[in-house]
């Protein structure tokens, strides 16, 4: 690099750091890298909106102050005719704080039903892939409080248990794989982010389906703002939801200990062997226990829905079954005892 584009850069940087003399911007950049390590190399999920934009700009200043690596990344799904259009705007406007964002481009066919979900999954397949190639173990998404709030009350609106309802976290593991999905900006509003992204890049993307009452996420977008005016606001939402945690740290104590005196583990055969004793815990228990396990074995994401564990927690209590396949995993009785293997 030529001394002249040294400097230039150096000035860039300077620049990029200079936003964070604004209090309220240090204030967000602070609760942002509490959740870091600055001696691990980070992924940043990029896309067009004000919260992952925010998202880069901090994650920027994170690797300028600790000097360490931070690539980023975004993922074109190709599902309107305008998205690599907008992917280049992204990566250009990036580039005015030297930041050099790697677009992942989703080939093949499009489906056309549970589009959200399955983009949803493509897109972190995509950048795990990319976080792999570059032995990289920490991916930063850009949920946000209103994130946590929405999905909460998605949740509700499926039945889900205690531990659905706020399983929402700062760090996720993502599947069996070495990496966690890491949420910074998990305490922060959105209209903080935009004011972020605004005052930096002068710049977001609108996504015409935040406006799309097909798709679920925004119909209970709209519904909160609803709520809101008959006084059920996102404080109180919040409230509710930190007294939930309490009761699932209690709840988790006793999940602990069911795994640990009543769960065998065969390495070799990755198999779990569940004891009669197992099953003869308060159903919540059982069914965390359940659940954590065959997400495990099964290698999802997701854990497998409330409704079919509720099932067949049912199913071994009656012994109405024999072998059964659910969730990517197998289940077999064997006597008194359950095995659960990966599906072939």
């Amino acid at each position: 690099m030529s001394l002249k584009n040294l400097s230039v850069k150096n000035k860039n940087h300077k620049k990029t750091l200079s936003h964070l003399r604004n209090k309220k911007t240090l204030k967000i950049y602070k609760e942002f890298s509490s959740l870091l390590n600055p001696k691990e190399s980070l992924a940043v999920a990029v896309s067009g909106g004000p919260d992952s934009l925010s998202l880069a700009f901090l994650a920027k200043c994170f690797s300028l102050i600790n000097k360490v690596k931070v690539i980023f990344l975004m993922v074109d799904h190709k599902l309107r005719k305008e998205s690599s259009k907008e992917a280049n705007s992204v990566c250009s406007i990036l580039k005015k704080i030297d930041i050099n964002c790697k677009v992942l481009n989703w080939h093949g066919k499009k489906p056309l039903k549970n589009i959200q979900s399955l983009a949803r999954e493509k897109r972190y397949q995509l950048l795990v892939k990319e976080c792999k190639k570059n032995n990289i173990n920490n991916l930063l998404v850009g949920h946000h409080l209103d994130d946590m709030v929405e999905n909460f009350i998605i949740r509700l609106t499926r039945g889900s248990g205690l531990k659905g309802l706020i399983s929402f976290n700062k760090r996720t593991k993502y599947k069996s794989e070495n990496l966690e999905i890491l949420r910074p900006l998990l305490n922060l509003n959105k209209k903080d982010l935009i004011l972020i992204t605004k005052k930096v890049f002068k710049f977001y993307i609108k996504d015409p389906s935040n406006k799309n009452e097909e798709f679920k996420r925004i119909r209970v977008r709209n519904l909160l703002q609803s709520l809101e005016k008959e006084g059920l606001d996102k404080n109180k939402l919040i409230l509710t939801m930190n007294n939930l945690k309490d009761s699932d740290r209690s709840i988790k104590f006793y999940e602990d200990k069911n795994m640990k005196k009543n769960v065998i583990f065969l390495k070799q055969k990755k198999t779990y062997i569940l004891k009669r004793e197992f099953f003869d815990q308060a159903h919540e228990i059982i069914f965390r226990s359940l659940t954590k396990i065959m997400q495990k074995i099964g290698e999802k994401y997701y854990p497998v829905r409330g409704k079919n564990i509720n099932e067949l927690i049912d199913r071994i209590d009656r012994k109405s079954f024999s072998k059964i396949t659910l969730g990517g995993c197998f289940i077999e009785r064997v006597n008194e005892t359950i095995l659960i293997s990966k599906e072939n």
